[in-house]
């Protein structure tokens, strides 16, 4: 009777491609798992921590069964840094969190102040003192999916301003613009109850 397990075509192809993707599937969930921790969100990089050991002792366990096989390192080492790039390019999409953007600018920031407000986003904006002398400086906090709608902003009214970007572990009693839903409801008090979670 034919065995799929000792063939040829198993442990050279099908194998690697199952240790391949276990590994994808493990890095994929480690990398989300290191952000949620970051980011202080608990169960959720408890429970991706769950599921990706029990991946990583599969892909594990076939490495160890075969120490002289080049191609099982080849696919661990593959999967490895794919689902680094996976887990990444998720964790970007959901864009969740939330971050500051601190902006020193020359330029009078009047416009760009305004702007910000008329969008939704809490601004704070005082004078400092600069290298060259007297500058601006407007802070304000948003949600990580608002970053590109305010660096065009920024680049729109001071495109010499200096700005950083910094991730924010908790905020709490922030301006954010309004959750629209289907029905026009505005649901900022859920947000803000969920930035306390």
């Amino acid at each position: 009777m034919f065995n799929l397990t000792s063939s040829e075509t198993f442990s050279l192809i099908v194998l690697p491609l199952l240790i391949f993707t276990a590994r994808v599937l493990d890095m994929t969930l480690d990398t989300l798992r290191i952000i949620f921790v970051s980011r202080g969100r608990k169960f959720l990089a408890t429970f991706f921590g769950f599921f990706e050991i029990i991946i990583w002792l599969f892909a594990i366990g076939q490495i160890m069964q075969n120490l002289t096989n080049i191609t099982y390192y080849l696919a661990y080492a593959g999967g490895f840094a794919t689902g680094v790039f996976v887990g990444i390019s998720i964790e970007e999409k959901m864009a969740m969190g939330t971050v500051v953007v601190k902006v020193i600018t020359k330029k009078e920031a009047v416009e760009l102040v305004e702007y910000l407000k008329s969008e939704g986003y809490g601004v704070t904006i005082f004078d400092g003192q600069g290298a060259t002398g007297q500058v601006k400086l407007v802070y304000t906090t948003i949600k990580r999916k608002d970053i590109d709608n305010v660096v065009r902003m920024i680049k729109m009214f001071n495109p010499k301003a200096f700005f950083s970007i910094e991730e924010v572990r908790l905020a709490s009693e922030g301006i954010f613009p309004p959750i629209k839903t289907h029905y026009g409801i505005s649901f900022d008090s859920f947000r803000l109850n969920q930035q306390r979670k």
